[in-house]
């Protein structure tokens, strides 16, 4: 039986720059050249995926649920795909360039653009569109009581409503967790305390070898996927602290939460499957474990039906599980 290990990090370190190549002596940093962590590549399919696969145009880079509507990003060309289900003839609406990343947000879609410095926001119920013009390479956003927080990784910050909150290295997401946020940093395998509320960046703590991908739960954690080092990390804010810290073999890259079962699922690259830990005790516990598409790097949960999807990034469709 896998037991859990445990992870408190006494000595939460603040902020004070912006790490460099030249600054290896940062106690966040993982090594003197910083490099994101990516999804581990996917071997051959050897294991007929579960559920439904709907065919795609195109490799997925994001994916989201809203207000019932399935939205898949996808690279060439540049577009979102929505998807109202059981439906399977999809709407596109075309971007100009990759997305980054999808939020679900209510009744609507909201797509980051960084390339194209825009964040373009999409009604789900007949796929109009707003767009927003937000230098410093937009890549993900969220809402903190009044205010927008959007991260922006080529400026190095957090938006907060008006404000300049940084700097940080490289803030790939910001989540909102009760009445503050924490910020995933890729490049330094990091994540930060942000209070919206006073504009201001408080604590980092490693967040182990690789992270890349995180989602909230109802527990206000911050669950975040380690794919270098092939573990699932647990978050608080306010105090910023590591609660848990379960091995996850195979390359965990994709993660979507869903309220309602308190399952984590997670994709294993390495493995092309998808596995479910429930996560509402005092280490996570496997529920389920499916063959997926190949290079699974993408998941969501729509929370209304429990329903799965899976997206792959090489082009292999778009996979419906129903557990």
């Amino acid at each position: 039986m896998r037991r859990l290990a445990a992870a408190l990090l006494t000595g939460a370190v603040l902020v004070g720059g912006c790490a460099t190549n030249d600054e290896p002596s940062d106690p966040l940093q993982v090594a003197a050249t910083l490099e994101s962590a990516t999804p581990a590549p996917s071997p051959d399919q050897s294991t007929t995926p579960a559920g439904t696969v709907l065919p795609l145009a195109g490799k997925a880079t994001a994916l989201a649920v809203a207000g019932g509507t399935l939205a898949v990003a996808v690279d060439q060309p540049p577009s979102v795909q929505l998807y109202t289900l059981p439906d399977t003839t999809p709407r596109t609406v075309a971007l100009p360039a990759p997305a980054a990343r999808l939020v679900a947000a209510g009744d609507r879609i909201d797509a980051t653009v960084p390339t194209s410095g825009v964040i373009i926001s999409i009604a789900t119920a007949d796929a109009t569109t707003t767009s927003k013009t937000v230098d410093g390479g937009p890549v993900d956003t969220a809402v903190s009581g009044d205010k927008t927080l959007i991260a922006q990784r080529d400026a190095h910050s957090v938006r907060v409503g008006d404000r300049q909150v940084g700097p940080i290295t490289s803030p790939d997401q910001v989540l909102v967790v009760g009445d503050h946020a924490v910020v995933l940093d890729r490049l330094r395998s990091a994540v930060f305390d942000l209070d919206p509320a006073t504009d201001t960046l408080g604590a980092g703590l490693r967040a182990g070898d690789g992270a890349t991908n995180a989602v909230t739960d109802r527990f206000d954690r911050v669950l975040v996927t380690d794919t270098r080092g092939g573990e699932l990390l647990a978050f608080t804010a306010n105090p910023l602290i590591m609660r848990q810290r379960y091995p996850v073999p195979g390359g965990p890259y994709g993660i979507a939460y869903d309220p309602r079962t308190d399952l984590a699922w997670v994709t294993l690259t390495e493995k092309n499957e998808v596995v479910a830990y429930h996560v509402a005790g005092g280490e996570p516990v496997e529920k389920f474990r499916f063959p997926t598409v190949r290079q699974p790097d993408s998941v969501a949960v729509d929370p209304g039906s429990g329903r799965v999807f899976i997206a792959s990034a090489d082009g292999q469709g778009i996979q419906v599980i129903s557990p």
